[in-house]
């Protein structure tokens, strides 16, 4: 298997499982505590496409300005 240059996980990888995390989390506290808890998949959601169409979203600005993590699918980008 071939492996990357760069030690440890890309943007996307990191930005995927903080989407999913965060999906899993909500949907349990719409179960468990009151169901406006869905809002917040709703904002993971609209996060994903914004990441999509535009090429960022808060948590991948975030991600890349304080963790330093680059983006392997638009590598051209640089944190504004």
């Amino acid at each position: 298997m071939k492996r990357a240059s760069s030690p440890g996980w890309p943007l996307e990888r990191v930005l995927f499982a903080l989407a999913g995390t965060v999906t899993l989390v909500s949907a349990l506290l719409a179960a468990a505590v009151s169901p406006w808890f869905l809002l917040l998949t709703a904002f993971v959601g609209v996060n994903q496409w914004l990441y999509v169409t535009v090429g960022a979203c808060p948590a991948s600005l975030v991600l890349s300005r304080l963790a330093g993590l680059r983006s392997v699918i638009y590598p051209e980008e640089v944190a504004r």
